[in-house]
This record gives structure tokens, sequence and C-alpha cells, in this order.
């Protein structure tokens, strides 16, 4: 059913509140599911002296996977479903242009440790985003880097996530 855009939404349509709603609500019947199932492995019964350890865990799990049924079965069926825009695709690709690189970052981090995964990530963001010219972007993504590495390593002796890079220098 196409639905007339209204003088509030924006132009060029975008993600409307049903569909953000049934998108939170996999989201969040997946992490019932995740709760679940690690949970039912480390026990999730009541033995002879109580509950086990993921008793109370399991059953958040399954209330998460309960409410998240819910919403998404209101969002797809539902008789008041909110057709109007909830953000629109050019404000969303702005949120992608920051979600999807800081993914990649929190991934890099377990190959190629918190340092250096630093540096690509600021540089990156300096150069697309900043248009920073490649001398002051790699002065500044190293130097800081460098700057953390010694307050954090060094200074108040607290362990980061290392990489191969450091490896190499013995930390």
């Amino acid at each position: 059913m196409k639905h007339e855009q209204t003088g509030d939404s924006p132009p060029g349509g975008g993600l409307s509140y049903s569909v953000v709603d049934a998108i939170t609500a996999v989201v969040i019947f997946a992490i019932g599911v995740v709760m679940m199932v690690d949970n039912h492995r480390i026990g999730s019964s009541w033995a002879a002296d109580g509950p086990e350890s993921g008793y109370f865990p399991f059953h958040i799990g399954l209330i998460l996977c309960i409410a998240g049924l819910a919403v998404l079965l209101k969002s797809l069926f539902g008789k008041q479903r909110n057709h109007t825009v909830f953000v629109s695709w050019a404000r969303f690709r702005l949120v992608l242009m920051v979600l999807l690189p800081t993914a990649l970052y929190v991934l890099a981090i377990q190959f190629l440790g918190i340092y250096l995964a630093s540096v690509f990530f600021i540089a990156a963001f300096m150069r697309v985003l900043g248009k920073i010219n490649w001398l002051k972007t790699i002065l500044i993504s190293v130097g800081v880097n460098l700057l953390l590495f010694w307050m954090f390593e060094i200074q108040f002796m607290v362990p980061l996530p290392k990489g191969p890079l450091e490896a190499l220098f013995g930390y």
C-alpha cells in the first residue's frame, strides 16, 4: 500500500517507524535467543540446591524473545502501524558513514590491536570526512596513538588489546 508524503515527511522517503520497529524487534529477539542458548549451555534449570547459574539470564532472554516477537507482529500486522518517515535515506546514509567504519574499527582491533586500528580509523575519518591533507593526517593519527600507548601501556600500565606490531616491540 503506497502512502502519500505529508508536509512533515522529508523528500525522497526513508525508513518508516513501523520498519524501524520491526528491525529493532528482530535485533531484540536475536539477543534473547543468544542469551537463551548460552545460558542453557551453562545450566538454566532448577537444581536440587536452587537455580543453576544460567536460570535467571535464560528467562530474561525468553522475555526478550517474547517482547521482540510481540513488537514485530504489531509492527508488521498491527492496525495502527505508523508509516510516517522515521529517518530519511539521506540522513540514514550519514549515520551509516559513521556506523559502518566504526564496526570495521571494532573488528580491526581483534586483528591489529587497538593502537594500529585506531591509526587507520582516525586517518580514514580525517581524509574522507575532513578532507585533511596527508601530512596532518599521518602526524595526528600516529601521534595521538603514540601518546595513548605511552599513557596507557607505560604510565598507567593498563594493557589494551595488542596486535602484531606491538609484539614486534615486545609488548
